[in-house]
């Protein structure tokens, strides 16, 4: 017997980072010592106050239980407080947010909730892929990409993009350039959504990783009429825990629960539970030491690898936000990951992000500073 993929799947461009992590096996068994700069995975722990939460949280045997899909009524007031303190700003926990398995199966649903074949979707192009495909190309719609150039900092030109698009992805702190935004430059953005009548679903998973002077706000800070994605992958180093949190319009909050209703069954309680002692660790806008110190850290690991890239001749600028580097290797992108590869160091190519990304590879910061001297003096050697 045959069997076909959908028009849909078939639709979807070749998943670069299955092939590369596939090569990056392969050279593991040849007895190859790899260091991985490629997904961005924290190498950090999970702090321990959550860790020690979560287990306290798993005897209580109504946490082995279905949770709710929209989430459970306790961690949705903790999101909701925890904005408050954060951003200064208030949504009701009972209509504008929703509990996610991970920010990424959000800002796919989202589409599935609002977006109908043919209809076109504004997608940055260099950027995480489950805009364009996972959210997108899976609804039978049409990814329009709009263009991140390293001349205008990586800023969308809202004066060059289509007027006629239902829904637009952004996403400051950004993955995988590490450019951020400023207050005006998001003011600018939900204006441009409310006169063009577009929704704007805005990724925010990395509002609390940022260095230096710049603090990250939230877009609901310029007005509501938009649903945001947060996670605790990044803030606190619980990639594996599948918890994110979307918050905004209720309309829109609304059909995306009525997808997830659907589809999955929601984060289980103890995990939930657990992220509520996590955001209850702000006490006010100021990041907590269990928060700080990871920043600290990648902070370090920034400084170094930017010097020492500086020293191989790449220009490459210090980021003020994500765990990313992203720079230009004058070169194909995939030849230059793979000659990288060929000396142990495991490099993303930026065409995997977008075709704006060719050119430019993305190294995220989740080694020791050890390794990434290490990694420094092997590139070295073969460039």
């Amino acid at each position: 017997m045959t069997y076909e993929f959908a028009d849909r799947l078939r639709n979807l461009p070749p998943y670069l980072f299955a092939d590369i992590e596939e090569k990056v096996i392969k050279k593991i068994a040849q007895g190859v010592d790899m260091i991985d700069f490629g997904i961005g995975d924290p190498d950090l722990p999970t702090p321990r106050p959550i860790v020690e939460e979560i287990k306290r949280q798993l005897d209580d045997p109504v946490n082995h239980r279905y949770p709710s899909s929209q989430g459970e009524e306790d961690t949705r007031h903790a999101i909701a407080e925890w904005y408050a303190r954060r951003f200064g700003v208030d949504v009701d926990p009972d209509t504008e947010i929703a509990i996610l398995l991970g920010s990424k199966e959000g800002l796919a649903n989202v589409a599935r909730a609002f977006i109908n074949p043919g209809e076109k979707v504004l997608c940055p192009d260099p950027a995480y892929p489950v805009y364009a495909q996972g959210a997108t190309t899976l609804c039978d719609a049409v990814p329009i990409k709009a263009p991140l150039d390293a001349e205008n900092d990586f800023q969308l030109n809202l004066d060059e993009i289509p007027q006629d698009a239902k829904m637009l992805y952004l996403n400051y702190p950004n993955n995988p350039t590490g450019a951020v935004a400023s207050r005006d430059y998001l003011k600018n953005v939900m204006s441009w959504c409310k006169d063009t009548e577009t929704i704007l679903c805005y990724d925010n998973a990395y509002s609390e990783m940022t260095f230096d002077d710049y603090v990250a706000p939230s877009v609901l800070e310029f007005g509501q009429q938009a649903i945001e994605f947060g996670s605790l992958s990044k803030t606190f180093n619980m990639t594996g825990y599948r918890m994110g949190y979307a918050v905004g319009d209720a309309t829109l909050v609304a059909g995306l629960k009525k997808v997830k209703s659907q589809i999955d069954s929601g984060t289980p309680k103890f995990i939930q539970k657990a992220a509520s002692v996590a955001l209850g660790a702000y006490k006010d806008a100021t990041r907590p030491e269990i928060v700080q110190s990871s920043v600290d850290v990648y902070q370090k690991r920034r400084d170094v690898m930017v010097a020492g890239l500086s020293r191989l001749g790449f220009d490459v600028k210090l980021p003020k936000g994500t765990f990313y580097l992203f720079f230009s290797v004058g070169d194909n992108s995939m030849e230059f990951a793979s000659r990288m590869l060929d000396a142990g160091v495991v490099v993303t190519p930026g065409v995997g992000f977008g075709a704006n990304g060719e050119g430019f590879v993305r190294m995220a910061l989740t080694q020791p500073v050890e390794r990434i001297e290490e990694a420094l003096e092997r590139m070295e050697k073969v460039l």
